[in-house]
C-alpha cells in the first residue's frame, strides 16, 4: 500500500516537474518597447544584474562628493585650531559651500582633481581659501576618501549577504524533514536533510559577516592630516577630522596611513568577497548538477528558466549559470586588485583604489550583484522531497549504517560489519537491487560468510528482517544521528535557532554602523553651517 502511494506521489512529482518545464519563460512572448525594457525582461528571467555602484548612496558619494566633505571637515578643524583666522572663517566656509552647491546647478562641475575644486573655491572666496589645504596633500585626501568609499561598499555587501542568509534560513526551516543525498568525490555518500545542507552554507556566510566586522575595524580609519607621508608643520587635529568624517579612529603612523595601509586593507576586504564568491559558486554548481538529470529534485519556479531557441523541451536555468558566472567575476576582480598592488612602489596611486567602482575592478559592485542573484536562485528554488528520497533509495548510501548498527547493538567488530555491508552492496549491484528490495536471506548468507572470514564463533546475523530493513532506511539513518552539528531534526532546529540569533546580531551591528555614519554626517553639517553663517 505504501509503495503504491509512493508511486502515485512520484507520478505527481514528475507531472509537476514537466509543468514547470513547460512554463519556462519565452522572450518571444515579451513585448518590450525600448532597449532598456528588453534588457530588463531578459534580466528578470535570467536573474542578471548589471550596475555601476553597490547602492544609490555609493553612487552619489563619488570622488567629488568626498572632496566636498573633506573640505568641510578641514574648514571646521582649521577654524577650531586657529589655522584659519576668525575673520576669514565665514567667507572661506561659504566658498567651500559654493563649490559643492554649484555642482547641482545647470552646467555645474564635479571635478575629480582636488586642485580644480580648489580653483572653484578661490574664485568665490579669494586666495585665502587655500588655507583649508594646510597640511594636506592629494596623498592623504585620496587615501581618506578611498577608505570612506570602501567602507560604504563593504557595508552594502554585508547588507546583501545578510539578506541572502535570511533567505537560506527560511528555506532551511521549510526543509528540516526533507531528505537529500550528500556527496563526496562527486558520489552519493550519506543522507542528510536539505536544511542541514543549507545551514552549512548559512554558517559559512556567518563567518564572512564576522570577517567583515573585523575588517571594518581596520577599514574605517582615517589618513587625513598626514599630508604626503610625514605630516606637516601645521598643528592639525587628526582625531577631529576623523570624527567629523565618521571614522572610528586613525591609522596612526603617517607613512602607513597614506602609503602602506592602502595595500593590505583593500586586499583584505576583497579577499572576503572572493571567499564568499567561491562558496556561492559551489552552491550553484550543486544546484546546476540537478539539471543534468531528466528528473531533478531541485527545480526553479516557472518564469525563472527560459526556453531554447531551437529545442522546445528545454528549460534553461540561466539564473544559475549567470550567478556562477558572476561569482567567477568576483574572484577574478579580487585577483586583479592583488595583482595591481603587487610590485608597485609605495607612493603611487595605482594600487590605492583598484577595488573601486570608479575606474577599478568593481569588486564589491560585482559582489553585491552576485549575492543578489544568489538570493534570486534561493527564491526560485523548488524542492521535491519525494524525488530526493527516491534518489536516496536508489543508492546504497545507508550501507555504512549496517556496520555501525552491528557494532553498536551487537558488538560486532566494525571491520567485520564493514566487510559484510560491502559484500551486500556488491551482490545488490550485480542483481540491480535497491536497499528496499534486498533479499533478507541473502543478507543472512553473506553475514555468515563474512563471519567465517574473520573467525567469528557466532555466524548468525544479529538483525532480524525488520531491523535489517530499518537500518537501511534513509529516514532512520538521519534520525539516529547523534552529536553536535548532525542532520537529526532536533539538532538542525537548534542550529537554525542559533543561526537566526547570530543573523539578528549581525543585522544590529550593520544598522549601528550606518547610524553612526549618519550621525557623523549630521555633526559635520552642523559644525560647518555654524561657520558658514558667520559674517
Amino acid at each position: 500500500m505504501n509503495r503504491h502511494k509512493t508511486k502515485i506521489a512520484l507520478c505527481v512529482a514528475a507531472l509537476l516537474a514537466a509543468t514547470a518545464a513547460a512554463h519556462a519563460a519565452d522572450t518571444l512572448d515579451t513585448a518590450c518597447r525600448t532597449t532598456e525594457e528588453c534588457r530588463a525582461q531578459v534580466a528578470k528571467i535570467q536573474g542578471t544584474f548589471s550596475g555601476d555602484a553597490t547602492s544609490a548612496q555609493a553612487k552619489a558619494q563619488d570622488v567629488f562628493y568626498w572632496f566636498g566633505r573633506i573640505n568641510m571637515a578641514s574648514t571646521v578643524m582649521n577654524v577650531e585650531e586657529g589655522i584659519i583666522p576668525a575673520p576669514l572663517a565665514g567667507p572661506i566656509a561659504r566658498g567651500v559651500a559654493h563649490s559643492i552647491d554649484q555642482a547641482t546647478q545647470p552646467g555645474g562641475r564635479r571635478p575629480t582633481d582636488v586642485l580644480q575644486v580648489e580653483k572653484i573655491i578661490t574664485d568665490a572666496a579669494g586666495p585665502d581659501a587655500t588655507l583649508i589645504h594646510s597640511g594636506r596633500s592629494r596623498q592623504d585626501i585620496h587615501s581618506t576618501l578611498n577608505a570612506a568609499q570602501l567602507r560604504t561598499e563593504v557595508l552594502d555587501f554585508a547588507s546583501a549577504l545578510s539578506s541572502a542568509r535570511a533567505r537560506l534560513l527560511e528555506l532551511a526551516a521549510q526543509n528540516v524533514d526533507t531528505l537529500v543525498p550528500a556527496y563526496t568525490n562527486g558520489v552519493q555518500a550519506m543522507p542528510v536533510s536539505y536544511a542541514h545542507y543549507l545551514l552549512a552554507f548559512a554558517d559559512s556566510f556567518e563567518r564572512d559577516a564576522t570577517r567583515i566586522r573585523e575588517a571594518y575595524a581596520r577599514i574605517n580609519r582615517s589618513a587625513l592630516g598626514t599630508a604626503v607621508l610625514a605630516n606637516s608643520s601645521w598643528p592639525l587635529k587628526r582625531e577631529r577630522l576623523a570624527d567629523l568624517l565618521g571614522f572610528d579612529g586613525l591609522i596612526v603612523n603617517s607613512l602607513d596611513a597614506g602609503q602602506v595601509s592602502t595595500y593590505d586593507i583593500p586586499i583584505e576586504a576583497v579577499g572576503i568577497a572572493s571567499s564568499t564568491a567561491i562558496r556561492v559558486g559551489a552552491f550553484m554548481q550543486d544546484v546546476h548538477v540537478q539539471y543534468h538529470q531528466t528528473r531533478p529534485w531541485l527545480l526553479l519556479s516557472a518564469g525563472k528558466t527560459y526556453t531554447s531557441s531551437a529545442m522546445p523541451q528545454k528549460a534553461n536555468p540561466g539564473i544559475i549559470q549567470n550567478t556562477r558566472l558572476k561569482a567567477s567575476d568576483v574572484v577574478a576582480s579580487a585577483q586583479a586588485v592583488t595583482l595591481r598592488a603587487h610590485n608597485v612602489t609605495p607612493g603611487m596611486i595605482d594600487y590605492k583604489n583598484a577595488w573601486s567602482a570608479q575606474g577599478g575592478a568593481r569588486t564589491f559592485v560585482l559582489g553585491v550583484e552576485m549575492v543578489q542573484q544568489f538570493k534570486e536562485v534561493l527564491d526560485a528554488l523548488q524542492v521535491d522531497p519525494v524525488r530526493s528520497l527516491e534518489e536516496l533509495e536508489s543508492e546504497w548510501t545507508t550501507s555504512m549504517e549496517l556496520a555501525e548498527t552491528l557494532q553498536r547493538t551487537s558488538r560486532v567488530p566494525f571491520r567485520v560489519g564493514h566487510h559484510f555491508a560491502s559484500e551486500v552492496v556488491v551482490y545488490a549491484r550485480s542483481k540491480n537491487l535497491r536497499p528496499s528490495e534486498f533479499p533478507y536471506q541473502e543478507a543472512v548468507r553473506i553475514y555468515a560468510e563474512a563471519g567465517k572470514k574473520y573467525s567469528l564463533t557466532d555466524l548468525r546475523l544479529p538483525l532480524d528482517e525488520a531491523s535489517f530493513r530499518k537500518t537501511l532506511s534513509p529516514e532512520n539513518m538521519v534520525k539516529t544521528r547523534v552529536g553536535v552539528g548532525g542532520p537529526q531534526p532536533a539538532e538542525v532546529r537548534r542550529m537554525l535557532a542559533s543561526a537566526r540569533e547570530s543573523l539578528a546580531k549581525d543585522d544590529a551591528w550593520l544598522a549601528g554602523r550606518r547610524t553612526k555614519l549618519t550621525e557623523a554626517d549630521a555633526k559635520l553639517n552642523r559644525a560647518f553651517l555654524d561657520i558658514a553663517r558667520r559674517p
